[in-house]
């Protein structure tokens, strides 16, 4: 029996099927191609379409210069890069044949967000660009030190061996007044060692005038009642005595520290005691002298250095390895062989240890030719501007 209501029903259901595969199949079309431009009928061929031409991205990735730089990004990074340069051509701000290039263009140069950089501030050692550049010898090192090593192993014997026990014959041989070496992971770090395993529960007894902030807000109070010992101040901001120290010695001191306060300097009506001064007072002296130097240096008089302050009594020095030794980044402790040791053995010192990339650039740092830092310290004015005209000339070149 013929029911047009029915009729007319199922022809609409027909047609509401067919809108809804055509749909569907221009979807699976979109998806085929790179460009997400799909036109049908006429329009499809009265309207000529760049975007066409826009290359697949299995294409892109047979490029060579891509194929090379997935084997140095990871193969993600350059898809990523490929989209985006395949959408910069959608939009019609790269040409479809250049969509190649400009996924070249959108990559990073290494897998590191850290860009190089030419240090023309004038400061030789800007914490801000990663302080000392390392030498050639060290950059080598820490590319041999990359895979495994016998960092603790012995090859001979086959059983464990002192971690890092080259480098620290190395730094040991640099600065011979030390009986014994340690290396942590920064001079801060080899200051709170210091302080947590020779001081906590007890006093540390420092100048007024030595209490300093030692940058991005850490100030060294802070840092050092953290370790759970007592800070003794004596003295005034610009006067402190040899007198002040010895009356606040007593069976509470840790130590005495002495700290160099290379950021800032007090002049005028001033007086400060020196290590030799302390050292006679009967309990140890921890000199705190920052940047590192090893031994004097005759464009630096005023530095305060590891070997003189050895000599001049101090039981320990805590130093940068960053700065003027022109090594990376690390804090080196030197000094009587019972404190070192008793700082060694301390569980802290095992959430401060250097990984084996470190001790290879110290190790070279301290057994290779001059430093870049060393250099920089003997090099002639003269030939430092020439150089600097050389280089703006090349960037100005360069665009």
């Amino acid at each position: 029996m013929h029911v047009p209501g029915q009729c007319a029903a199922g022809q609409e259901r027909r047609t509401h099927v067919e809108q809804r595969d055509a749909a569907e199949l221009r979807g699976e079309r979109a998806a085929a191609d790179p460009s997400g431009a799909v036109e049908t009928g006429e329009a499809a061929h009265s309207v000529p379409d760049a975007r066409r031409r826009i290359p697949r991205t299995d294409v892109l990735l047979r490029d060579p210069r891509l194929l090379d730089a997935a084997d140095r990004l990871g193969p993600e990074r350059v898809r990523s890069a490929v989209r985006g340069a395949q959408q910069r051509a959608r939009e019609g701000a790269v040409p479809p044949d250049a969509v190649a290039d400009e996924a070249i263009a959108l990559l990073p140069r290494t897998a590191c967000g850290l860009r190089p950089v030419i240090n023309a501030t004038g400061v030789l050692l800007h914490t801000n660009l990663g302080r000392a550049p390392l030498s050639a010898a060290a950059r080598q090192a820490v590319q041999e030190a990359a895979g495994p090593t016998d960092v603790e192993l012995d090859l001979e014997t086959g059983v464990r061996a002192p971690r890092g026990r080259t480098a620290l014959a190395a730094l040991r041989a640099r600065v011979p007044s030390a009986a014994a070496v340690h290396v942590v992971n920064n001079g801060a770090a080899a200051l709170v060692l210091a302080a947590t395993a020779l001081a906590a529960g007890k006093e540390i007894v420092v100048s007024r005038g030595e209490m300093v902030e030692i940058g991005d807000g850490f100030r060294l109070p802070d840092l050092l009642v953290s370790t759970g010992a007592r800070l003794r101040e004596v003295g005034t901001t610009n006067r402190t005595t040899v007198q002040d120290y010895a009356g606040a010695i007593g069976p509470e001191t840790g130590f005495v520290l002495k700290v160099h306060p290379s950021n800032f300097r007090i002049t005028g009506f001033t007086r400060a005691a020196g290590v030799s001064e302390l050292a006679p007072l009967g309990v140890p002296v921890v000199a705190d002298i920052g940047s590192g130097l090893p031994a004097p240096h005759p464009r630096l008089p005023e530095e305060p250095d590891a070997r003189s302050q050895l000599e001049a009594g101090a039981a320990l020095v805590t130093a940068s390895g960053d700065k003027l030794l022109g090594g990376p980044q690390c804090g080196l402790v030197l000094g009587r062989e019972d404190l070192v040791r008793t700082m060694s053995r301390h569980p802290l010192a095992r959430a401060l240890r250097v990984d084996k990339l470190t001790l290879a650039a110290l190790e070279a740092t301290l057994t290779g030719p001059k430093t870049p830092t060393e250099q920089a310290l003997e090099a002639d004015p003269e030939q430092l501007a020439r150089r600097a005209e050389w280089l703006a000339g090349a960037l100005r070149a360069d665009g």
